[in-house]
């Protein structure tokens, strides 16, 4: 098989290369299918390459920038200057034919304005929207836009529906995906202008599935296979169900320390916490696609640990093999 290279932004993220070499180089052990191209400071990354394998070592090429972008930097500043950043290098490597994909743990704003600019999106789409799967009672479904587009108008729902359906068509394998609107209510008459609108654009293109309207409460059923929504409301979404999840946790944990007769029971009940705990792990599924692009871009959690920057090197190699950003042109066409 062809060897696949990944370009990771080795300085992106709330930890840097900290996190994402000795990450890049974990997953690399074991893909002997797979390059990296790791960008960023030489020096910082070198420090952090440690005692490898030759044979791991000779798979790695280290591209060099003096630039970071920061996590609080605008998106309009990084366009005039990001080019040259680790961020903007590891794109422009796709778009060279250097390396398959890119995968970041930066700016999420700026990583969606530099893939913009440096990769272009496809005819047809007008915003790129970011999408990640996020478990529920029965499996997962896909969830876009998680904060690439704050403000979007009804076309751009739609475009994100046409996406969000081909991704789960061609990732899990879903012949007709239903597709619905988180919404404040399942009535047609409920939210905004723009969801409505959007509504009546996904329920007339008939190639769609369309299911109707969610409620926030109905996200994690398992009821439907792709969510829609804008990228404010997607990515509050998001981080609530995080600080939900530790909240669940931390307090599960804490119920259990109370007192003698509650430690005994938490240990008996250690096996079930622990699957539980792996369940409810939304860093599990790490490993957002930015939609919409000429190119495999992802976007991983800034606070992502090592086991969960792997992931996002994962879905970025599922990705390219799977040729994806391709078949959404393909696709889009067709629509």
């Amino acid at each position: 098989m062809r060897s696949t290279q990944v370009a990771v932004d080795a300085m992106g993220g709330d930890y840097g290369p900290r996190v994402t070499v000795p990450a890049a180089l974990q997953y690399l052990s074991a893909a002997p299918d797979v390059t990296l191209l790791l960008v960023g400071d030489q020096r910082a990354v070198s420090q952090h390459l440690g005692d490898i394998d030759p044979s791991v070592l000779r798979r790695v090429e280290i591209l060099h920038s003096d630039f970071v972008v920061a996590m609080g930097d605008k998106p309009s500043s990084v366009l005039r200057g990001g080019s040259d950043s680790s961020m903007g290098l590891a794109i422009q490597a796709v778009k060279d034919g250097r390396a398959h994909a890119c995968v970041s743990a930066g700016n999420t704003g700026a990583l969606m304005a530099l893939s913009r600019s440096i990769l272009g999106t496809y005819e047809g789409i007008d915003r790129p929207a970011i999408i990640t799967k996020i478990p529920t009672q029965k499996k997962h479904c896909q969830v876009l836009d998680l904060g690439a587009n704050i403000q979007c108008e009804a076309q751009h729902l739609y475009q994100f529906a046409i996406m969000g359906s081909i991704v789960a068509q061609i990732v899990d394998n879903i012949s007709a995906p239903s597709v619905a609107l988180l919404n404040v209510g399942q009535e047609e008459t409920k939210g905004s202008n723009q969801v409505r609108e959007a509504a009546r654009l996904i329920a007339a293109d008939r190639r769609l599935n369309y299911v109707g309207f969610v409620e926030g409460d109905q996200i994690f059923s398992g009821e439907v296979d792709v969510i829609v929504c804008d990228g404010f409301v997607g990515n509050v979404a998001l981080k609530t169900s995080e600080g939900l999840v530790k909240m669940a946790h931390a307090q599960l944990l804490e119920g259990f320390r109370r007192n003698l007769y509650s430690r005994l029971v938490g240990a008996l009940a250690q096996p079930i916490i622990k699957r539980l705990a792996g369940q409810w792990d939304i860093m599990r599924y790490n490993g957002a696609s930015l939609l919409g692009v000429q190119g495999t871009v992802i976007k991983s959690h800034g606070n992502a640990n090592q086991a969960s920057f792997e992931q996002a090197i994962e879905r970025a190699i599922q990705e390219t093999r799977s040729q994806l950003p391709r078949l959404i042109n393909d696709n889009i066409a067709i629509h």
